[in-house]
């Protein structure tokens, strides 16, 4: 059993691993021999040399500080984008009236409205979750939005004809079929959350992996800066391979009752 799973992991990732190594030790022999000055392109090993050395503070506080600000922007993100969004399609004024300006929000650039949230929640955690919310929330509410107007007319008519309520309608059939593009928005705003919060901590924080890298670049610590950057890439990694698994986890269980 798990000879099989091992070679399909390979099948599916091995070039990947394959270049990474080759980049690697490109990488690492550029800068040996001196092609880039070390202040500027720090080595690997210089950077994890700076993980472990620094371990305690991107560890202990600041990777948990990103973290909790990125799980709470996208689960409100979350709830939200799917609540407006059900609420559009099932009415249609609401649609007309709130999509031009969900599409405005995102013309807005984020390092502008961040004084803004300082202004008015401080600098606490929830300005850093405000810039969160605004930008996991749009690919939520497009997702979940056009996945339910693909509903399947077949199966509505079908279900009308034997007295299916709206409601009956919306759950057994809008729902299951939304569910791909729902998801779809979802791993897309699991990774925008990250660079939220980033952005957050950039522009007004005292934590977090963001506040770090500011305060290292400041300080010419181009190891400590790789460092926490090398991080936050590897939260939104392992925050988009969670969100894949529960999606083949969900729609495989569905396809099973099919």
């Amino acid at each position: 059993m798990r000879k099989p799973l091992f070679n399909k992991w390979l099948h599916d990732y091995g070039l990947f691993i394959l270049l990474l190594m080759l980049l690697l030790i490109g990488w690492q022999w550029i800068v040996h021999l001196g092609f880039v000055p070390a202040f500027i392109l720090p080595a690997p090993t210089a950077i994890g040399g700076a993980l472990i050395e620094d371990s305690h503070l991107l560890l202990g506080q600041h990777l948990l500080a990103t973290l909790r600000e990125a799980l709470l922007g996208f689960l409100l993100s979350v709830v939200g984008g799917a609540a407006l969004a059900a609420a559009m399609h099932t009415f249609r004024v609401l649609e007309k009236a709130l999509y031009p300006f969900i599409v405005i929000s995102q013309t807005i650039p984020l390092i502008a409205l961040s004084p803004i949230f300082i202004l008015w929640f401080g600098y606490s955690i929830w300005s850093k979750v405000a810039v969160v919310f605004l930008t996991a929330f749009f690919p939520i509410v497009v997702s979940t939005y056009d996945g339910l107007s693909k509903g399947e007319r077949e199966y509505r008519e079908l279900l009308l004809t034997m007295g299916a309520t709206r409601w009956d309608i919306f759950r057994k059939i809008q729902i299951p079929v939304a569910l791909p593009s729902f998801f779809s928005g979802l791993k897309l705003s699991v990774v925008y959350s990250v660079v939220g919060a980033t952005i957050g901590e950039w522009l007004g924080g005292s934590e977090g992996l963001g506040y770090y890298s500011r305060r290292m670049s400041g300080n010419l610590n181009t190891d400590s800066m790789f460092a926490s950057v090398f991080l936050l890439s590897l939260i939104g990694i392992s925050l988009f391979a969670a969100v894949m698994l529960l999606e083949k986890m969900i729609l495989k269980r569905r396809g099973t009752k099919k």
